[in-house]
């Protein structure tokens, strides 16, 4: 028997005995025999090639080294223009980012405003969202309000004057839009021929058109939520209004006095109060008609907000009874307006038909007591003093008993 490794080297087909192992020999031999047949044709060849300058007159030296600079040019040049291409897709992509990310800031501005019902609500977002749509600038925002320019928010150190200024410039006269030089760089926004409001912003380093473009998107917006809260404020008010005398109704003189008992308290500050009723005001209905009784109680409306104070509340607390709050009125303060309003309404009679109404009130006026907290409590007080008016005669003022001493 053979050994292992010999028997791995070869093996038997069809009773025929092969080898696995190559014969050096064999090998050897054909790369003799290779030599001998091909060694005078490759000299040839090698022969020509050296010739081959000389018989065609070529200069294959200088042809080759222009070729490979012209190469190597073309290669520098395609490595230029991916570089260039790569570079532009970066910048692009980085300003796509940077847009997304305006864009994102711009809406969750406008998200923040569609859930602000309120004035103060609208500022604060608009302080919060507007810088980071220009981060590291100097901002502020002016609204007009019944004619007069007043600041909504600021972030930086522009005075209140040169915010005001600015936003007259931009508006120009008559509140229409013009293009006049200010120090910061101004968005104004104009609905109906009506100055809204105006966003400004420090002017260094220069907007790009970008930042412009997006910076007027958001004070469209901000003047679309300002014109809402606006308008809610108004249908807040008419439904606290009586649409008659134009004062407001018996419940937010209530709320009203709880919060300026509150803020007397708070403050150390004085609060009174007067209550009054027309004299006779049923006959007047009965002899007249309502007609003449709505007459009579509007224009009681237009002489009370003759005789007092735009602060002061004046409210309709029903039927032919007004309420006056007098926040910081002492009681001998509160007498005088007491008085005046009384002359005010007996002084004019109301034409009406072929004949005139003349008119008489009867008051009562409390001030608020040290610690009083119950608006109720100062309503009955004041109710009690313009009964006793009405039986002391009627046309007069009659001061509460708690309040008299100090008078």
């Amino acid at each position: 028997m053979r050994p292992l490794a010999e028997a791995d080297n070869h093996h038997v087909k069809n009773g025929i005995y092969y080898s696995n192992r190559s014969d050096p020999f064999l090998a050897l031999g054909v790369a003799i025999v290779s030599y001998v047949l091909l060694s005078r044709p490759v000299a040839a060849l090698f022969e020509w090639i050296a010739t081959v300058p000389e018989v065609r007159d070529l200069r294959l030296m200088p042809a080759a080294i222009i070729a490979a600079t012209i190469f190597g040019l073309y290669q520098w040049r395609q490595r230029r223009q991916l570089g260039g291409v790569a570079l532009g897709a970066a910048i692009a992509s980085k300003e796509a980012l940077e847009r997304a990310e305006e864009t994102s800031r711009l809406v969750n501005f406008a998200h923040a405003l569609t859930r602000i019902p309120e004035l103060k609500s609208v500022a604060a977002a608009a302080a919060t969202h507007i810088p980071l749509l220009v981060p590291n600038r100097r901002t502020w925002v002016m609204i007009r309000t019944a004619g007069v320019w007043e600041p909504l928010m600021t972030v930086g150190d522009t005075p209140p004057a040169d915010r005001e200024r600015a936003a007259r410039r931009a508006m120009g006269e008559g509140g229409l839009q013009v293009s006049l030089p200010t120090d910061d760089d101004c968005f104004p926004v104009v609905i109906a021929d009506t100055p809204v409001c105006v966003l400004g912003l420090a002017s260094e380093p220069p907007l790009t058109a970008h930042q412009r473009s997006v910076l007027t998107t958001a004070v469209a917006l901000l003047a679309a939520s300002l014109k809402n809260a606006e308008l809610l404020q108004e249908l807040h008010e008419n439904g606290l209004q009586d649409g008659l005398t134009g004062c407001f109704n018996r419940t937010h003189a209530i709320d009203s006095l709880d919060i300026e008992l509150k803020r007397a308290r708070r403050t150390k500050r004085p609060l009174s109060v007067l209550m009054f009723d027309l004299d006779s005001f049923k006959l007047i209905n009965d002899r007249h008609g309502h007609l003449c009784g709505d007459a009579v109680l509007a224009a009681v409306g237009d002489r009370m907000r003759g005789a007092t104070r735009a602060g002061d509340l004046k409210c309709r607390y029903g039927g032919d009874e007004f309420i006056v709050l007098l926040p910081e009125t002492p009681l001998s303060g509160a007498k005088l307006v007491c008085e005046n309003l009384r002359k005010a309404i007996e002084k004019d009679p109301i034409p009406w038909a072929e004949g005139q109404i003349v008119l008489t009130a009867s008051f009562g006026v409390t001030e608020m007591n040290a610690g009083e907290v119950d608006p109720l409590a100062v309503i009955a007080r004041v109710d009690a003093a313009l009964y006793r008016a009405k039986r002391a005669g009627r046309n007069r003022v009659c001061v509460a008993e708690e309040s008299s001493a100090r008078a």
